[in-house]
């Protein structure tokens, strides 16, 4: 009787052992080939296959590379940011495919083809990120199907334009409180060399803790600590290829991720609690995001029987006030942070935009219809969006086989929309679309890029990023008060190194020489 039992503990554990392996070996080597023979027999190109680790290895390395040292002063910085990407597209066309350790992608740099992309969520969702990336963007950017659709409802009210002109008080109470110290912190002569990056983090910092909770950056900068540093450790983790249960794993990162998670969540949990009791008492929400957001929550849930199922959870809400923390304050400060650059090269733009701030406002406050007809600030803003896209590419997943133009995609396939390469294609934007030309947005943006989609720094399509009214307000506003009361050129120090963590960053920071006006 024993003998037969352990027969048969044995067969099952040999069963497990080879099923356990071949899938080990189906998703190292067997199913990528059989992609890899797929996309070849399309006319597509790449490197072959590599057990594994695919590109990741000579991508790494070519990143810490580029990252070594600074670039010259120009706006071709697509050899710094993506190199692997653009050696790839050199080498191969652009009819091409790079590996993502064991899953290739098809780069796409068609509008055509970008349209139908974005255009089409169902068959192209977002991929199933690394789970040790979800400590930092869970949330709406990450959800797909009755999920997404759920949060997108409930969300949207927040940020429709009516409410964002509701927090031009916030905005502008952050940047002057910025502005300030800058002028404290002027000589004799009236003028400083600054870090501005920090400073327009925290500005920024300070109007999301203001326009999302009604607080003040003080309170929200234990936050913002946290947030950064799970931002650098993200960024380690998504250059390796992830493990399927790594996370799990009690290594040093993981340990050191799962305590900030923690603590973020605690943090702004605390904030929904006490606020959802203030409501509950009789409290009027208020006209800030988490107050907005709150309400279309209640509201979702009335209007079908007071189901909790049909809105969202605490959990859920702490997510999405996570996000609201870490996409709303990095994309408006790295934009802010780069067009106050270029302005600083050229200074012929920054006379142009702060004569028309100043023919608008003078030098009073400036308000929401002025902002609106701010046309040369917002064609540079496009500019500056146009050469240093916030995020630097898209991808997206194909999980059952799909028709995209003349390409048959199997399952298990990425597609990859190169936002820097596409944004810096002189076959759509001309022999000049590696310079900083506003111009050519001065009849906007459908006018120049011919109704093609080749212009999606916040993204397009139904996904599109929902806060971006928000960050072009806010960042009008905060470049009207700066124009209106600086002048500003670059440091000696500056040094010109763009470099992408998750946002498009300046590495060493961005030293400018502000006067006072």
């Amino acid at each position: 009787m024993e003998v037969s039992v352990l027969k048969l503990s044995a067969i099952v554990l040999a069963i497990v052992i080879t099923t356990w392996a071949w899938r080990v070996m189906n998703w190292v080597w067997l199913r990528p080939k059989r992609l890899e023979k797929c996309l070849r027999e399309q006319g597509l190109k790449g490197n072959s296959y590599r057990i594994f680790s695919g590109d990741l290895k000579e991508s790494t390395l070519m990143t810490k590379e580029a990252a070594s040292k600074p670039i010259n002063l120009s706006d071709d910085i697509t050899t710094r940011v993506s190199p692997f990407l653009l050696q790839t597209v050199k080498n191969y066309g652009e009819d091409s495919f790079i590996w993502n350790g064991p899953t290739p992608r098809v780069i796409i740099t068609d509008p055509e083809l970008v349209k139908d992309v974005f255009n089409k969520i169902d068959d192209f969702p977002k991929p199933h990120t690394n789970p040790l990336v979800l400590f930092l963007t869970a949330g709406l950017a990450e959800y797909e199907g009755e999920k997404w659709v759920k949060h997108r409802k409930i969300i949207s009210p927040a940020f429709h334009m009516e409410k964002v002109k509701h927090m031009l008080p916030a905005f502008y109470q952050s940047c002057v409180e910025m502005l300030d110290k800058w002028e404290r912190s002027v000589d004799h002569e009236g003028r400083c060399e600054l870090d501005i990056w920090p400073w327009l983090e925290n500005m920024t910092g300070d109007v999301i803790s203001r326009t999302a909770f009604g607080s003040s950056y003080e309170d929200g900068r234990r936050i913002f600590q946290l947030e950064k540093e799970q931002e650098n450790l993200v960024l380690k983790a998504i250059q390796t290829v992830y493990i399927p249960g790594w996370r799990y794993v009690p290594t040093k990162m993981n340990k050191r991720m799962k305590e900030i998670d923690y603590e973020i969540k605690s943090l702004v949990k605390n904030i929904i609690l006490k606020r959802e009791k203030a409501m509950r008492e009789g409290e009027a929400p208020k006209d800030d995001l988490l107050g907005i957001l709150m309400e279309s929550n209640f509201r979702e849930i009335r209007e079908h029987g007071n189901n909790k199922n049909m809105g969202m959870s605490i959990e859920d809400v702490t997510e999405e006030c996570k996000l609201f923390y870490f996409v709303g304050q990095e994309t408006t400060s790295v934009l802010l942070t780069w067009t106050m650059v270029l302005l600083s090269r050229f200074s012929d733009w920054q006379v142009r935009a702060r004569e028309e701030v100043l023919q608008i406002f003078g030098n009073n406050n400036p308000d929401f219809d002025g902002l609106v007809h701010l046309k040369i600030v917002t064609m540079i803003l496009n500019e500056v969006l146009r050469l240093y896209p916030p995020i630097v590419l898209f991808v997206r997943t194909v999980e059952k086989q799909t028709q995209l133009g003349n390409l048959s995609l199997p399952p298990g396939v990425q597609v990859c929309l190169p936002t820097i390469l596409i944004h810096h294609d002189t076959k759509l934007w001309g022999e000049d679309a590696k310079e900083f030309n506003p111009e050519r947005f001065a009849e906007g943006v459908s006018k120049v890029t011919k109704g093609q989609v080749s212009f999606f720094p916040f993204g397009w399509g139904p996904r599109i990023c929902i806060g971006q009214n928000f960050t072009m307000t806010q960042a009008k506003m905060a470049m009207a008060l700066i124009l209106q009361r600086f002048t500003f050129e670059l440091s000696p120090s500056y040094a010109h190194a763009p470099f992408n963590i998750i946002t498009l960053q300046p590495q060493y920071g961005a030293h400018l020489v502000v006067h006072k006006r």
